[in-house]
């Protein structure tokens, strides 16, 4: 088992990324914004090459407002010498890095331009991993949505606009079970009906279980047959509760016992 870990680093000189407000988006604040990202991830990736780090989430915000019209730059162009070095990186590292559109990526949303700023961003994310050069192996993760007080009809809107992606999207998507609407069952149906392979949070499924009685392996092995070759080696989600924050929150860091228990269960 590869282990990774998500978008930021403790401690490693020279890796925060910056943003800014949309009134502040102009060209000339973008531009420096994300030479200031791109420095910073790259730096991540030495980082983790220098420890041996396999699995790495890259962070949605590399690129502020890169799917809004607020930003004008051609930032593929701009900064293509700068996203191929990172990729070569990654490539030598032989890292395997993903990418997780946040809450407001709603592809089941009821509203049309919600749907069309999802579809964006996914772009967005899609160009990306694109600039820097890497395969198909490179995922998107993506949560089912909202179920809108009709969870068969939210479901269904949510294959509907699956399949009026481009295909160069469907090749990266992955989806995962949530903590609150769509448990992992939901999205095992969902994956067989679209061919999907499906990422397992066992957090999540602590919260919204699908079926209490069904353990971590048993789930861990379903979603590892909607794996195919061309999609690499099946990835899942761990994560421990945050006990002083909400339920869902992350731990800030990890009681090994626990994963080591978590890992032999699922190996």
């Amino acid at each position: 088992m590869s282990i990774g870990y998500a978008c930021l680093s403790v401690g490693v000189p020279n890796t925060k990324f910056k943003s800014c407000i949309q009134a502040n988006a102009t060209d000339e604040n973008l531009t420096r914004i994300i030479a200031n990202n791109l420095d910073s991830l790259s730096n991540l990736i030495d980082y983790n090459i220098e420890n041996e780090i396999k699995l790495f989430r890259i962070s949605s915000d590399l690129i502020p407002f890169a799917s809004s019209p607020v930003n004008k730059l051609d930032w593929q162009h701009l900064f293509a010498s700068e996203l191929t070095a990172i990729g070569n990186k990654i490539l030598a590292g032989n890292m395997r890095v993903s990418m997780h559109p946040g809450q407001y990526t709603v592809l089941n949303s009821p509203k049309d331009d919600v749907v069309e700023r999802a579809v964006a961003d996914l772009e967005y994310h899609t160009a990306l991993l694109d600039a820097m050069g890497l395969c198909k192996k490179h995922k998107i993760v993506l949560h089912i949505g909202g179920v809108y007080g009709d969870k068969c009809t939210a479901v269904e809107r949510f294959v509907k606009n699956y399949l009026l992606l481009n295909k160069n999207i469907k090749e990266r998507l992955v989806i995962e079970n949530d903590d609150k609407s769509y448990h992992v069952g939901d999205v095992l149906n969902i994956s067989e009906t679209l061919h999907i392979p499906a990422i397992y949070d066992n957090l999540h499924n602590n919260l919204n279980p699908a079926d209490s009685a069904k353990e971590d392996a048993y789930w861990v092995l379903m979603c590892k047959k909607t794996w195919s070759t061309n999609d690499g080696l099946q990835k899942i989600h761990y994560s421990q509760q945050n006990e002083t924050k909400r339920a869902g929150s992350h731990s800030e860091t990890i009681k090994i016992s626990e994963f080591i228990a978590f890992y032999n269960r699922v190996q």
